[in-house]
């Protein structure tokens, strides 16, 4: 029998707590950004119903035929691992009835969390990655989908991000998507033979996804395919330039990209991508990626509402932040570290440390019964900006030496006073 091996699954990565922090500062600074636009969090299981996932990203998206993690649970019921955030947020929309009176429109929610595709593995995409997304529900305005692209572009600058770059395309209303798909199937056809298998697959059911396909033998056709800003109805094309209008009112640089789809079924109107261009990145990467979409509540059984949001890979952002030299400088050094010499002294010193924290400081001490030496050793290697000393000495006296490890000022204190004056005491700095 094969012994086991104890690693990662593959696609998959361990985030230990030099890593965390950074994705700490980025999931506050969000969730911070996102109350001022007055965004409120929802959480929805990791799996679903394979229903859920299937209905709405689409029969034929690569989502759903070749990247879902889904199994058969012990019930027989069928079960997918979240792919993506927005699905389960309508459909928590709409079986807990958030579309009701007595809720303010638009409802705006925010998720944060892990998804699962299975999918190859390779730079900045991972089998299991992680999502900051978006959505809010119950208005058609271009105003909404405006403030989405600027809430996400607000978080990227307050983040560091150099270099952002707003991508916009509309897919139109139904009309004008009626429209386009018929004269994209009338386009592609004459080409069948040439086009790859998925793509052949895929023209009667959805053409849109063959102006997405990677595959070099259509990306010759999709060069010269129409463009959907040719077949807009009248009320798509006022929508998509209002949408304009106000990017421009607000300052923000967008490029129109007619040949943008985005990956899932459900998109109509406005879609939008960001990007950072760098050299140093050698060309443009994606980091957030979204839009309008309508239908989507009602094919869960709820009334028919528009909605609009984004998703943003957290993997990929990191990557970016970082290759850019803009990840957060995070102070992770201990305020207080408690050093106790003396087999008595060890009641004392958890007595202290946990005072010392009630005050809201990060402290420490020693769990290994080491050397003085070692505990100032352990200090210093945590940059401890202040050591707290008791010994056999200070246990008599009930007192405790507190060192300032910047100025090297040092004070003898009562404990009855460490305990219930500490931020004071070390703010004398020797002024007495």
């Amino acid at each position: 029998m094969a012994k086991p091996t104890f690693q990662r699954p593959k696609g998959t990565a361990d985030l230990l707590p030099d890593n965390t922090l950074q994705w700490q500062h980025v999931e506050s600074t969000a969730r911070l950004l996102f109350g001022d636009y007055n965004f409120k969090e929802i959480r929805t299981p990791l799996f679903e119903n394979f229903d859920v996932f299937s209905r709405s990203a689409g029969d034929t998206s690569d989502v759903v035929t070749k990247e879902m993690y889904d199994f058969h649970d012990k019930g027989d019921r069928h079960i997918a691992l979240r792919p993506e955030g927005t699905a389960g947020v309508v459909r928590a929309y709409v079986e807990n009835k958030l579309f009701g009176p007595e809720f303010d429109k638009p409802y705006k929610v925010y998720y944060m969390g892990p998804m699962f595709r299975y999918e190859r593995p390779q730079a900045g995409r991972f089998r299991q990655f992680h999502q900051i997304g978006v959505e809010a529900f119950g208005s058609k305005s271009p105003a909404l989908d405006v403030e989405i692209i600027a809430m996400a572009v607000d978080l990227f600058q307050t983040l560091g991000l150099k270099n952002l770059k707003v991508a916009i395309n509309t897919l139109g209303d139904k009309s004008s998507r009626v429209a386009y798909r018929q004269a994209l199937i009338d386009y592609l056809k004459p080409h069948f033979n040439e086009l790859s298998t998925d793509s052949q697959n895929r023209l009667e059911q959805n053409p849109l996804r063959v102006l997405d396909s990677k595959d070099p033998r259509d990306k010759i056709f999709v060069a010269d395919a129409p463009s959907i800003l040719d077949y807009l109805s009248e009320e798509a094309t006022k929508h998509w330039q209002q949408v304009q209008t106000m990017l421009r009112a607000l300052n923000i640089n967008y490029d129109i990209d007619a040949t943008m789809v985005r990956g899932l079924d459900y998109y109509n109107d406005t879609i939008f991508e960001i990007m950072t261009i760098d050299d140093n990145l050698k060309g443009a990467a994606t980091i957030a990626g979204g839009g309008r979409y309508s239908g989507l509540v009602a094919e869960f059984g709820g009334p028919e509402t528009p909605g609009v949001g984004f998703g943003i890979g957290m993997e990929r952002l990191i990557g970016l932040l970082n290759a850019q030299n803009s990840a957060p400088i995070v102070d992770d050094k201990l305020d207080f570290y408690v050093v106790n010499i003396g087999d008595g002294t060890d009641v004392v010193a958890m007595q202290t440390v946990q005072a010392i924290r009630s005050f809201g400081y990060v402290a420490e001490r020693d769990y290994l019964g080491r050397s003085a030496k070692a505990q100032f050793k352990s200090a210093d290697r945590n940059h401890s900006k202040y050591v707290v000393t008791i010994g056999d000495q200070e246990l008599v006296n009930n007192t405790a030496n507190v060192k300032d490890m910047a100025t090297g000022y040092q004070q003898t204190v009562k404990l009855a006073d460490l305990y219930t004056n500490l931020p004071t005491i070390i703010a004398s700095k020797g002024d007495k």
